[in-house]
This record gives structure tokens, C-alpha cells and sequence, in this order.
């Protein structure tokens, strides 16, 4: 240990990794901390860069984890535009890009992920997108303002909210991905059919069960080939195809790597000195019951206290809540809550209106054996608060009265 303090590194300088750093200090006093991240911008949230910033209606300062008084007042050094390139757990030292060596006492990994790539001819033309950063994000926003055509690939929560903000900004969208309806790794096919309803119901061109062959252009692309013969005019592509952990540190280093850096629920690794946490980590969740990988806002704001607190020795630190992520897209907003593998868990979709009647709330349930699992409700702000207390509490419910929207929420425990 340090005599002027135990050193603590964070490696990732987002929303897991500052939020991580602000409970350290909370737990110790003392700490020396010191967070690593690659980007030249002080912490920030990312969820605005396809919502309200990409539609212009927030800017950067409101994107901020904290403002730059914060970590002066807090004494947390953060380094911008600092790549760490080597995890050297045998001297507690990691290396960046510059040949620099920093001591640590307590290392976080919260490296995050990456986005994925097309592995097709012209994925490395001009105009082909991805959205992961505040640069990627002003990227796409300047691509919405240049018109269409726009084509998204890719039909998950990121490619729906980019073709609701191109669509809100009268472009022409086409959205192809590979399922038979958006959303249905994560939803499944009923749910996802109701988005489908709403995606289409907006004016955007869906393409279910379709694949990607190439991309056309010269020096920049006007063009996506489908494997069917098709060719789609575009003059920009954006792709919402998942994204891969950044592993590479913790792989190198010798760290167990299963989906993501495999840590308990403290967010602690086999090396008793090493943490990871955010969209890296496949953690234990005490809720749930079973490790998990997620790449949501609240695995960030919820984990990063947690693995501040572990570190710092704080007993009783765990994650132990259930998920929680939220979109807004083609006019409603929506929230989950809990987690749901629809190949395993029953789904009971609760609406009283089709999904593209929009101001009408509708709800989905996830169970096994009718005990609540996940929770989805769009534009059910009135229940939402009942949706949160059934969920969190695994509830058991009556499958039949939970179906019924002349039911009340509140009423639907067996």
C-alpha cells in the first residue's frame, strides 16, 4: 500500500468507472485515486447520444457523470486521452500507450465494449456510422441534418432510436436486421411485433430476417446490398449490430473471460486486486441469481457504487437490484425492469390498443411459473411505480388477471 493512501486505478472514464471513483472516496478518505479514460471529454453518460442530444435537445455539459469541479473537490485525478495498452498484475502496474508505468493498490477495469462492425466489402467507406461515442453521435446528428436516404442495420434499442430521431427529422429510414422482428433477441417475437407496429406506423422501411452482403460506393457509400439481390440507396449507413467487451486487457493479464470479464458480485476478478465492472463485466447479480453480462445505463449506475464500495472494503457492497434500462423512440417512452431470456420465461403482453395507437399504455410481463421476472411498460407512467414494486419483488401473480387491462396492476398478486 502507499504510505499517503491506498492507490486506486480506474481504466474507463464513463459513467461505471466515475461513479465507481466517487464511492471509493465516499469509503475512504484517504484513497488515492486516479481514473484512466481514452476520449479527450471529462466522464459522461452515453444513453443521450441516440436520444436527446442526438435530437438536439440537450447538449454536452448535460451529458456530464459529474462537472470538472466535482472531481477537483473530491480528489480524483482524471486523465483524458490516456490508453492503457498492458495489465501488469504480478508488479500492480498498468502500462499506456506512452510507455507509462502507474502503480495501483486497487485496479477497476471498466474498459466498457466496442461497437461491431459489418465483415462485408465497403464497411470502411465514408458515411457507414456507428454510435458510441459523443464524436459518433455529433457524427450521426450531422448525417440526419445532410438528409437521407439513412439506413440502419441492425434493429435494436440503439438502430430504433437513431431511425426515430432521422424519422422526427423528416429522413427517410430503412432499418434491416436479421430477425423476424426488431428487438426480439432481448424481447422475443410478441413484443417485438408490437414495436415492428410502431416502427412502421412512423414511416420507416422495415427489413426483417434480411442480411447485409456488401456496401456501395466510391470513397463513400450510397448503396447497401442484400444478400436477396437487392441494393438500398443510402447516403449514410448507420450500424446498431451489438457491441463487443473490451476484454483485451483483462485476457492479456491472465483474467477468466466468459462474455465479458467474469467478477462475483462485489465485481471482483480472481486476483483479489482487480475489478471490473459496466458493459466489460459478466457479474453475479444476487437479484437475478445467475451472472450476467448487460450494456445498459443503470448495470453502470447501480455497479460502479457497488464495485467503489467492494474496493474500498466496504462490507455488505454486492449487486443485488434488479436491471433497469429505459428508451424514448418514435413518440412514447418505455422502461424495463428485472431480466427476461424470452426462450425460458412466459410473456403476457397487457394492451388494450395496438402499439402504433401511441398515447395509449400497453405492458408486457416475463414469469416463471407466474413469478415476475422482468416488466415492461410503454407510456405507463401512471403504473409505473406498481410495475417497479412487482418486479422487484418477484411477485407472484394471477397469469390470467395480469393479461386483463380491466384489471388494475395493483390487483393482479395471486
Amino acid at each position: 500500500m502507499s504510505e499517503h493512501g491506498t492507490r486506486y486505478v480506474v481504466v474507463g472514464a464513463g459513467l461505471a468507472g466515475a461513479s465507481a471513483a466517487a464511492a471509493v472516496r465516499e469509503s475512504d478518505p484517504d484513497a488515492v485515486i486516479t481514473v484512466l479514460g481514452e476520449e479527450p471529454h471529462l466522464p459522461y453518460e452515453r444513453p443521450g447520444l441516440s436520444k436527446d442530444y442526438l435530437q438536439g435537445d440537450s447538449d454536452a455539459a448535460g451529458l456530464a457523470v459529474h462537472d470538472a469541479g466535482f472531481y477537483d473537490d473530491q480528489r480524483i485525478t482524471v486523465r483524458p486521452q490516456v490508453r492503457v495498452t498492458e495489465l501488469d498484475r504480478a508488479a500492480h502496474e498498468v502500462v499506456t500507450a506512452d510507455g507509462e508505468r502507474i502503480g495501483y493498490d486497487r485496479l477497476l477495469l471498466a474498459t466498457g465494449s466496442a461497437p461491431r462492425r459489418l465483415p462485408v466489402p465497403g464497411a470502411d467507406l465514408a458515411g457507414v456510422l456507428t454510435l458510441r461515442t459523443l464524436e459518433d453521435s455529433d457524427a450521426v446528428k450531422d448525417a440526419i441534418a445532410a438528409g437521407g436516404p439513412l439506413v440502419v442495420v441492425g434493429a435494436g434499442w440503439i438502430g430504433l432510436e437513431v431511425a426515430s430521431a432521422a424519422r422526427s427529422a423528416g429522413v427517410d429510414v430503412t432499418v434491416v436486421h436479421d430477425a423476424a422482428v426488431p428487438l426480439e433477441r432481448v424481447l422475443g417475437e410478441a413484443v417485438g411485433r408490437r414495436f415492428a407496429d410502431l416502427v412502421t406506423a412512423a414511416g420507416v422501411t422495415l427489413i426483417g430476417q434480411a442480411e447485409v452482403a456488401g456496401l456501395t460506393g466510391t470513397g463513400h457509400v450510397d448503396g447497401v446490398q442484400l444478400a436477396d439481390g437487392r441494393t438500398l440507396p443510402a447516403a449514410t449507413v448507420v450500424l446498431g449490430v451489438g457491441v463487443n467487451p473490451r476484454t483485451e486487457l483483462a485476457e492479456a493479464a491472465g483474467l477468466q473471460v466468459d462474455d465479458g470479464v467474469v467478477v462475483d458480485a462485489t465485481f471482483r476478478t480472481a486476483d483479489e486486486a482487480v475489478f471490473a465492472v459496466g458493459d466489460v463485466a459478466r457479474a453475479h447479480n444476487e437479484w437475478i441469481g445467475e451472472a450476467v453480462r448487460l450494456e445498459h445505463f443503470a448495470a453502470a449506475s447501480d455497479g460502479g457504487p457497488v464495485a467503489g464500495r467492494a474496493m474500498a472494503g466496504r462490507e455488505g457492497a454486492r449487486w443485488a437490484v434488479p436491471p433497469f434500462f429505459w428508451s424514448d423512440q418514435f413518440g412514447v417512452g418505455l422502461e424495463y425492469r428485472g431480466w427476461a431470456d424470452p426462450a425460458r420465461h412466459h410473456v403476457v403482453v397487457r394492451a388494450g390498443a395496438p402499439a402504433s395507437q401511441t398515447g395509449t399504455p400497453w405492458f408486457a410481463f416475463w414469469h416463471e411459473a407466474g413469478r415476475l421476472v422482468a416488466g415492461l411498460h410503454v407510456d405507463g407512467w401512471d403504473d409505473a411505480d406498481t410495475v417497479k414494486d412487482l418486479v422487484s419483488s418477484h411477485a407472484v401473480v394471477d397469469v390470467a388477471r395480469l393479461a386483463d387491462p380491466g384489471v388494475p396492476l395493483a390487483d393482479v398478486r395471486a
